[in-house]
């Protein structure tokens, strides 16, 4: 999974011909729906396959099929009640849907088994966090980078929190972790620019940017946040 569910901070978008975006994601959808074509003779023809039917769901979940991805998850459950992708992609697509109950107990149960499992601990944040509880949210964020120090997705899915708690000062360090560990990730900067800023640090921010476009980023993609250094 894709742990960016929740972070937020300002993204930069580059400009793409729309035409060409088009037509690039309605082949990538008739690529899925061929797959789940396929899939489905597939598991017709055989018994209980989990391999097939985690393979179904996937395709499922790439075309935004919830329902049937969280019915083809709990085929495997049933068998397997401790299948850790079929709790988690569960999970995940019930958070889609805003099931945070459901969400919640499957993050919970991977959990209970695996502790340590990052996007499992940040799929559990992001539940409490919808659901008002930042307390608790917060609590498993500064478990996920306890368990897992070098990994820059926990450290600025702990800032994204902090900054929305306004703990600014926290939040730029936490930013500022993140980058160390992914200093080529430009939406992290742009996050602990958000904070300088927020801190009324402008001269900071602005070497903080200076600091990427010496790195290559070009200067027109940050060019409101240089505005915002003035």
């Amino acid at each position: 999974m894709d742990c960016r569910l929740y972070l937020k901070g300002l993204v930069l978008f580059v400009a793409m011909a729309s035409q060409q975006t088009a037509c690039a994601q309605t082949a990538d959808s008739q690529r899925w729906r061929d797959s789940l074509t396929v899939l489905g003779e597939q598991i017709a023809r055989q018994p209980f396959s989990t391999d097939l039917h985690l393979r179904k769901a996937a395709a499922n979940l790439e075309l935004q099929q919830w329902e049937y991805a969280i019915e083809e998850y709990g085929i495997v459950l049933q068998k397997e009640p401790h299948n850790p992708a079929a709790l988690f992609y569960r999970a995940y697509a019930n958070s889609h849907l805003r099931r945070y109950d459901m969400a919640r107990n499957d993050y919970e149960e991977l959990l209970r088994q695996s502790p340590n499992h990052l996007e499992g601990r940040l799929g559990l944040a992001y539940v409490w966090q919808q659901t008002g509880r930042k307390r608790d949210a917060m609590e498993q964020l500064n478990l996920a980078v306890d368990q897992h120090p070098d990994s820059a997705v926990a450290y600025a899915a702990r800032a994204a929190l902090e900054r929305d708690l306004k703990q600014y000062d926290i939040a730029l360090y936490d930013w500022q972790q993140a980058m160390r560990l992914a200093p080529d990730n430009r939406d992290y900067l742009v996050s602990a620019v958000d904070v300088l800023l927020l801190l009324d640090r402008k001269k900071e921010a602005r070497s903080l940017l200076n600091a990427a476009v010496r790195k290559g980023t070009p200067r027109g993609l940050l060019h409101k946040w240089y505005q915002k250094c003035k």
